[in-house]
Order: structure tokens, then C-alpha cells, then sequence
């Protein structure tokens, strides 16, 4: 599988299921989508969170969207609007799945054969 058609980054603690809001997750999985639509893991990221208490290091947030930004996708349980505007300028798009890794992969892939339909 060395035809990676795009990465996704995955917030999870266990590498099972999607479990970490956005600005508290310090480890992202990132897995890599061929164009066959099978996907393997690749690595593991580990960055500062960003969410000190209800406030947000704006600083840090940009350079965890800057370590993501391989990324077309980053799936969480939760994210606000303000870190989802950063990764979209980045051009990543943030899914809320909290579901199981797999599952939620799936379902990004799905939507991204979606939006293919309409370029």
C-alpha cells in the first residue's frame, strides 16, 4: 500500500476508539488512505495540548495545525469553531466521530468519495 492517497489524523488514548477533544488530545494517530480506500496505520504524533482551562494558547494551536497539516482530515470527539477555522486554513477538515477508529475512518472515507463527486 505505498499509493497513500491521503493521511487522516486520529485523536485517540487508547488507538481504539476516537475519545479526545481536540484541544486536550497529545496524541494523534495518523493513517494513511490509499486510492483503493484501504488504510493503514502509520505513526504516532504527540503534541502540547492546547486547552489550559477553558482558555486557549492560540500560539500552540497554530503549531499543532502546522504538525498536522499532512493531514487532509483530523477526527475527534469534540472541537470547537475557533481550532476548526485554524485547521480548515490549513487545509484540514475536522470530523466529530466519536466512535471506534475503524468506523470512524470508514466514515471519513465515505465522505471524501462524496466530495470527489463534486469537483
Amino acid at each position: 500500500m505505498d499509493n497513500i492517497k491521503y493521511y487522516v489524523a486520529v485523536a485517540s488514548s487508547d488507538k481504539i476508539v476516537v475519545n479526545k477533544h481536540f484541544g486536550r488530545a497529545d496524541t494523534f494517530h495518523i493513517y494513511g488512505i490509499a486510492e483503493d480506500n484501504s488504510y493503514k496505520y502509520i505513526e504516532k504524533i504527540e503534541l502540547t495540548p492546547i486547552c489550559e482551562g477553558g482558555n486557549h494558547d492560540e500560539n500552540k494551536l497554530v503549531k499543532n495545525a502546522e504538525e498536522l497539516s499532512m493531514c487532509r482530515y483530523v477526527i475527534v470527539s469534540r472541537i470547537g469553531p475557533g481550532a476548526s477555522s485554524v485547521l480548515a486554513s490549513k487545509g484540514i477538515t475536522a470530523m466529530e466521530i466519536p466512535d471506534l477508529i475503524d468506523n470512524a475512518i470508514n466514515k471519513v472515507i465515505s465522505y471524501d468519495e462524496i466530495q470527489d463527486l463534486f469537483k
